[in-house]
């Protein structure tokens, strides 16, 4: 995974040498692969490319149960940049030449710094210490391979020779390991860098989009015990399409033909679950139905939707700088969507003060959408309740605004074998007490939607927003 910053040579304390900072010499050992340095394809983020291969082709998202393709799950990866013919006593040397001279990692500087170590050197050690210090310096390292698996959707490092992966399945083990645990500590350092955030002892977190979309979360000792923690989540560049979440099993037969309905009915809806349940999956797919004449405006605290449709606008917050600056919020981002025309107004993640403003702009003639974590659709409203309240809101107040603004929870779960798939869909309505519950109307049953006592609610909505959902 090209990294597109090429890290300088460090001196001791892991102090850079040389250079000035946020310079880009030219790209040594030809053109990479497109990565978190490189342009991703149209509408994007580059699908995470790296220096061992590349995903092409296959489909989008978080996993949400779809096919996987590469290696068998539970497979032990091999390190990478090790290459043959790379002895390590020679890499120790060039990187040692390399941060007493302050000079780039350029192809002419690396085999200087070969030819300094007084050895007589076969083609094979020269391109093995070549690609190793490529992956080290401007690549994922031993990350590398797991990344260029169009399979994995998250790597988890918890120690040098503890790397996970989630291929859609589950956590697996690999074989991947680190030098050290400074190994780990110079990687999150060097990747954060990329994001453009600090990552250090005063600052022992990080929570960033690297350039490709992959999202990357990182603690430093002592704040995690024993060793850098460093998580990947992988953007794809691309959404899944709603039928491949039905043959992949998120989506039972027929539900489609639902979902469908709910997006011409102009329905404002949220999907719910845990985490990793696939709801941004489901969600950019869900997108990519609305009618290509409307204009989108997604809200995010990460940029993770990936919908496939050609008028999309998308705003990103953005932290404070080191002078306490610049601070932009989900609720500001909500606030400037509303001035923006949307036809459809799309919160990633509900969960902070925003929710005022989205309830407020979907009782104001606009349609929404968004995320939001609850162990079960029951829990939504108490759940928004208890962000309405803290942002502000009286508990009548928002369940007021909460009955008229949204009508569908869409609930995900991922089951013991690691399958993601919605597990029911409820409809909202206001109790005698005029608080807002919400009522199963369809949910997961022996391979299809069964309904239950919400269902005629839902097909009424259905049908009253015009959708004609093949009869229903």
């Amino acid at each position: 995974m090209n990294i597109g910053v090429r890290q300088r040579p460090e001196g001791p304390h892991g102090m850079p040498v040389g250079g000035r900072e946020g310079t880009l010499p030219p790209e040594p050992w030809g053109t990479p692969p497109t990565g978190f340095g490189g342009m991703g394809p149209a509408g994007g983020g580059g699908g995470g490319l790296a220096a061992a291969g590349s995903r092409s082709g296959g489909a989008a998202g978080h996993g949400a149960g779809a096919p996987t393709a590469g290696r068998t799950p539970g497979t032990p990866v091999s390190a990478a940049g090790s290459g043959p013919g790379a002895p390590p006593g020679l890499l120790d040397g060039v990187r040692r030449w390399l941060a007493e001279s302050g000079s780039e990692p350029t192809p002419a500087r690396v085999a200087q710094a070969l030819r300094e170590q007084g050895r007589v050197l076969g083609a094979a050690e020269v391109l093995g210490a070549a690609e190793h210090l490529r992956s080290e310096l401007i690549g994922s390292g031993p990350l590398d391979p797991l990344l260029a698996d169009r399979s994995v959707t998250d790597v988890l490092v918890s120690a040098p020779d503890r790397v996970w992966v989630d291929r859609g399945g589950g956590l697996e083990l690999t074989g991947v390991s680190f030098p050290d645990a400074v190994a780990v500590r110079r990687l999150a350092q060097r990747l954060a860098a990329v994001a453009g955030r600090r990552l250090d002892d005063a600052r022992p977190w990080v929570d960033a989009r690297l350039p490709d979309g992959t999202r990357l979360h990182a603690v430093l000792p002592p704040v995690a015990v024993g060793c850098t923690c460093l998580s990947l989540r992988v953007v794809r560049p691309r959404a899944f399409t709603l039928d491949e979440l039905t043959a992949a099993g998120t989506v039972p037969p027929g539900g489609d033909r639902i979902l469908r309905a709910l997006l011409d009915a102009r329905l404002s809806f949220l999907v719910s679950g845990g985490t990793g349940t696939g709801k941004t999956t489901l969600l950019s797919a869900l997108l990519g139905l609305v009618a290509p004449d409307e204009r989108i405006v997604l809200a995010e605290d990460s940029a993770e939707l990936r919908p496939d449709h050609p008028h999309v606008v998308r705003l990103e917050t953005r932290p404070a700088n080191q002078e306490g600056a610049g601070l932009v919020t989900l609720e500001d981002l909500v606030r400037q969507a509303l001035r923006m025309r949307p036809d459809l107004l799309v919160v990633g993640e509900v969960r902070g003060p925003e929710v005022v403003h989205l309830l407020a702009a979907l009782n104001t003639g606009h349609e929404g959408a968004g995320t939001v974590h609850a162990n079960a659709a029951a829990d939504v409203p108490a759940r928004l309740e208890a962000l309405g309240t803290a942002a502000g809101l009286d508990r009548f107040g928002l369940h007021s605004q909460l009955a008229a603004a949204l009508s569908v929870v869409l609930h995900l779960v991922r089951d013991r074998t690691g399958r993601r798939r919605i597990a029911e869909l409820h409809v909202l309505e206001r109790d005698s007490s005029g608080l807002v519950r919400t009522v199963p109307a369809l949910r997961w049953g022996s391979g299809a939607f069964v309904p239950e006592r919400g269902w005629e609610r839902l097909r009424g909505l259905l049908r009253s927003g015009g959708a004609d959902g093949g009869g229903l």
